[in-house]
């Protein structure tokens, strides 16, 4: 039986580490999105738009007065850049030096994912530099009767592994359209390019992780970077912040070794107050489907890639944080040409919180995300369970 007092406290700290207990934790402004970016080490970026995109839904979250522009002004700036950390993601330029290993691993592979043309990935990059910068659709005009090798498709290919490889960066974008440059034009020179040594970026991803969310595992740090190196790595830098006093390590029943931040435990707040928020499923407190059923006991997985037919909750559910507690999720949909915000399908997990506690912010963070989707109005299509539909739509059109 895991130690629920022990739970709680973890549970206010990483919610605090994360952003998710004030109401502006980094500030206002484009400068709050640096800030922020550089505290938690990374934002997902998704291409899905059933609701606003991960990475503005992440961000706006934590900063109310978010702007959609402030991430493309911040790459423009050369202030973030886009890259690869458990997935597609926006990183802080500073951070540059431990993408470099990946970069390095992919330029030096021959049968990986991106396995793109020479030639062609010779003429992308001959054309760029010649010509400035380009887009994937830039080289669809190319093509000559023939078909040449440089048509769109395996142009795009070898855009994809010149960025991956290092070779290019993402200078700006036009919504999803990215647009490529050589590297050594967008990399400021202040920049530090000394690639990491496996040790140096085992201590990157650790204090990382701790400082995002105040604590974690072996396997939170390692997540979805595979090889047997870098676990033993990360376990040197770990042993290395115990014996120095900087962390400390916990142990709950039933849960793998916890590694927390020096005094945490005993400067933690008391209270996460009674805020709802409506998370993006990509947000960086959810991304961890272990970590989150370990310590909030709430199992969200994201549907949108299961069948149809298996589907337990909905194609793209937000889980719903209440204080600290995930009391359910919600299935949205913007409809972008009526300007209407759909709850296709709400799920209230938690019944054993009355609704009078919960509601009036609900309400009120369901308004704030229709209009943050660019949405005028409102339509709640179902609610499990049943019974509370009533209350929450009357709660909802009362103006």
């Amino acid at each position: 039986m895991k130690n629920i007092p022990e739970l709680q406290t973890l549970q206010l700290i990483t919610l605090e580490r994360q952003g998710l207990v004030q109401t502006a934790p980094f500030g206002s402004g484009k400068e709050a999105v640096l800030t922020a970016l550089k505290h938690l080490g990374y934002i997902q970026i998704d291409t899905l738009s059933v609701v606003e995109r991960a990475h503005h839904h992440t961000l706006w979250t934590r900063i109310p007065d978010f702007q959609t522009d402030y991430l493309e002004e911040l790459v423009e700036e050369r202030k973030i850049f886009e890259y690869w950390f458990h997935a597609a993601s926006y990183l802080p330029m500073q951070d540059f030096r431990y993408a470099l290993p990946q970069m390095l691993h992919i330029k030096q592979s021959e049968s990986h994912y991106y396995n793109a043309d020479k030639k062609v990935m010779e003429y992308v990059v001959d054309t760029i530099r010649a010509e400035g910068p380009k887009m994937a659709r830039d080289f669809e005009s190319k093509k000559d009767k023939t078909g040449s090798w440089w048509n769109w498709k395996p142009a795009k290919l070898a855009l994809e592994r010149l960025f991956m490889q290092g070779d290019l960066m993402i200078s700006g974008r036009s919504g999803m359209q990215k647009t490529y440059d050589l590297t050594e034009r967008v990399l400021p020179s202040s920049i530090n390019t000394t690639e990491p040594t496996p040790l140096e970026l085992a201590e990157y991803l650790t204090k990382t992780a701790l400082q995002a969310y105040g604590f974690t595992t072996l396997k939170q740090i390692t997540h979805l970077r595979k090889g047997d190196l870098l676990k033993k790595n990360v376990n040197l830098i770990l042993q290395s912040l115990l014996e120095n006093g900087e962390i400390q390590k916990i142990s709950i029943e039933g849960l793998p070794a916890i590694f927390i931040q020096h005094d945490l435990l005993e400067k933690r707040s008391d209270t996460t107050g009674s805020a709802v928020r409506l998370l993006s499923p990509f947000d960086n407190s959810i991304i961890h489907r272990d970590r989150v059923k370990q310590i909030f006991d709430f199992d969200f997985r994201l549907e949108c890639y299961v069948p149809k037919e298996k589907r337990q909750y909905g194609y793209f559910c937000l889980p719903i944080l209440f204080g600290n507690t995930f009391m359910g999720r919600v299935d949205c949909k913007a409809h972008r040409k009526d300007k209407r915000l759909e709850l296709i399908h709400l799920h209230i997990e938690n019944t054993n919180i009355t609704p009078e506690l919960w509601l009036p912010s609900f309400t009120d963070a369901v308004k704030r995300f229709t209009s943050f989707n660019g949405c005028e109005s409102l339509l709640l299509t179902k609610v499990s369970p049943s019974k509370l539909k009533n209350t929450i739509l009357k709660a909802l059109l009362k103006q």
